[in-house]
C-alpha cells in the first residue's frame, strides 16, 4: 500500500533497526513521510535507512540508547535539524526476555524498564516542543503483556503495563493542547525479539499455553502492527486518544 496521508509529516521512530519499528518506518515513508529512524543497532538503522531510501522515499537516523537522556536529545535534535521538525513520535524500542523471577538480578530488572518506559520518558520530553507546535500525536508499542499478567515475564509486564498507563496519563493532560497519545498492544508476532521469550525447560508450560493465539501456529507479522501504528497517527484516528488497541488474533477476547 503506498500513498501520501503523511505528506509533509516527520516521524521519528525508536527501534528502528528490526521488527516493528523497522516495518513502521518503512509503512510510514511509503505513506509519504520523512522518517528519522533510531536504534541502539547502529548498522541495523543505517540498513533501515538505506532501504527506505532506496526507495525513493525519505529517511534518515542516527545510533540512539534511549535509556540515556543526553542520546535522546542528540537524536532528537538530529531529527529536527533534518527534517524541520517533528509530528509523530513512535516509541518502538523493546526489550525482554523470559526468566523465572527467582533467577532475576537487579541488572536484568533495569535493563527491562530502562528501555521499555525510561526510553518512551526520555523521547516524549525531547520532543514534547516540536509536537506540541504541531499538534501532532505519539504512539508507543506496549504488549498484551501490559493488560494483564503473564508467567516469568514479571519486568516485561511491569514495564508495558507502565507504558500503557504512562500513555494514557499523556492523553487526557494534552488532549486540550491538541497532543494525542495512544499506545498499540500486540500479541506474538515474529519478530527478532520472540527467540527471546522461548520457555526453557523448567518452565510450566500450562502457565503459559493461556498466552498463546487461539489459532494454532498463528503469528503476526510486523507490518500488520505497522498498519495499526500508521492509522493510530493518522487523521482517520482523530477523535482517538488514551487507548491500547489490541493486536491479538483474539487471545485477551
Amino acid at each position: 500500500m503506498s500513498n501520501a496521508r503523511f505528506a509533509g509529516k516527520s516521524v521519528f521512530i525508536t527501534g528502528a533497526g528490526s521488527g516493528i519499528g523497522r516495518a513502521t518506518a518503512e509503512r510510514f515513508a511509503a505513506d509519504g513521510a520523512s522518517v528519522f529512524a533510531v536504534d541502539v543497532n547502529a548498522p541495523a538503522v543505517d540498513e533501515t535507512v538505506a532501504a527506505i531510501v532506496a526507495t525513493g522515499k525519505t529517511a534518515a537516523g542516527a545510533a540512539c540508547d534511549v535509556t540515556s537522556s543526553a542520546s535522546v536529545k542528540q537524536a532528537m535534535a538530529a531529527a529536527v535539524a533534518a527534517h524541520g521538525g517533528i509530528d509523530v513520535l513512535v516509541n518502538a524500542a523493546g526489550v525482554g526476555r523470559a526468566i523465572r523471577f527467582e533467577l532475576m538480578d537487579e541488572a536484568e530488572w533495569h535493563r527491562v524498564i530502562g528501555v521499555n518506559l525510561h526510553g518512551p520518558f526520555h523521547t516524549t520530553q525531547a520532543a514534547l516542543p516540536h509536537l506540541l507546535e504541531r499538534r501532532g500525536c505519539i504512539v508507543n508499542v506496549a504488549s498484551i503483556a501490559g493488560m494483564r499478567g503473564q508467567a516469568y515475564n514479571s519486568h516485561y509486564c511491569a514495564s508495558k503495563a507502565g507504558l500503557l498507563n504512562f500513555t494514557r496519563s499523556l492523553a487526557l493532560e494534552f488532549a486540550t493542547r491538541g497532543l494525542r497519545a495512544n499506545c498499540v498492544c500486540p500479541g506474538g508476532v515474529k519478530t527478532p525479539l520472540v527467540k527471546n521469550f522461548t520457555p526453557d525447560g523448567d518452565m510450566e508450560m500450562h502457565l503459559l499455553s493461556y498466552s498463546m493465539s487461539p489459532i494454532p501456529g498463528k503469528w503476526g507479522k510486523p507490518e500488520d502492527i505497522a498498519n495499526a501504528i500508521t492509522f493510530l497517527a493518522s487523521d482517520e484516528a482523530r477523535m482517538i486518544n488514551g487507548i491500547g488497541l489490541v493486536a491479538d488474533f483474539g487471545v485477551l477476547a
